[in-house]
């Protein structure tokens, strides 16, 4: 496990916080002319969600997390278990919790392949923190109001139920049936698939 020195805690790095892994937000390293360097930063846990407030002296140092990165397929929620396995061994299941999928369960579909983020603990044990969904996505538009003539040439928007429940706001010419591009960072509309 690799040892950050204070000034190497930057924004993007993942540590080990409070024996958590923590993402580093924010980092801003401060020097003063009487006192010694520090780096101020915001961290937020990568397992519970929870932000920190930081302050690494130029003495501190702070371990990085043992974090890789695995494919899994999404195959179905049920009563807020949401089910998924290893592309390679579809018999090999597991669950996770929506504490841990946060936003990103409402554009997981059935079958789909998104990245998982992995944490090895001090006693070698796997732990799956975060799941990583493609940035562009294409859905089926399972209901929304009809099209009206001419409103292409507006920028209005309307409400559209994708086939997997969420919904999105679509430009008014998208009718039910179409396929469309969603940004999962955003949630908004991207274009016709």
């Amino acid at each position: 496990m690799a040892l950050l020195e204070y000034n190497e805690i930057k924004q993007g790095k993942i540590i080990i916080y409070e024996d958590e892994p923590c993402l580093v937000m924010e980092s801003h390293v401060a020097r003063t002319q009487q006192r010694k360097p520090q780096n101020q930063t915001k961290l937020k846990s990568l397992m519970t969600g929870r932000t920190y407030n930081a302050t690494f002296q130029g003495s501190d140092m702070a371990p990085e997390a043992d974090i890789t990165k695995r494919d899994v397929k999404f195959l179905y929620s049920n009563r807020g278990e949401f089910w998924f396995c290893d592309p390679e061994k579809p018999a090999d299941r597991f669950k996770l919790e929506e504490k841990i999928l946060g936003e990103t369960v409402k554009f997981l579909q059935p079958n789909e392949i998104v990245t998982a983020l992995v944490f090895t603990n001090d006693d070698d044990e796997e732990v799956i923190i975060s799941i990583k969904l493609p940035v562009k996505m294409t859905f089926v538009v399972k209901e929304t109001a009809p099209s009206i003539k001419g409103s292409t040439i507006t920028n209005s928007t309307k409400p559209a139920t994708l086939a997997n429940g969420s919904v999105v706001n679509v430009p008014m010419f998208v009718n039910e049936g179409d396929k469309i591009v969603v940004n999962t960072d955003t949630g908004e509309y991207v274009e016709r698939a």
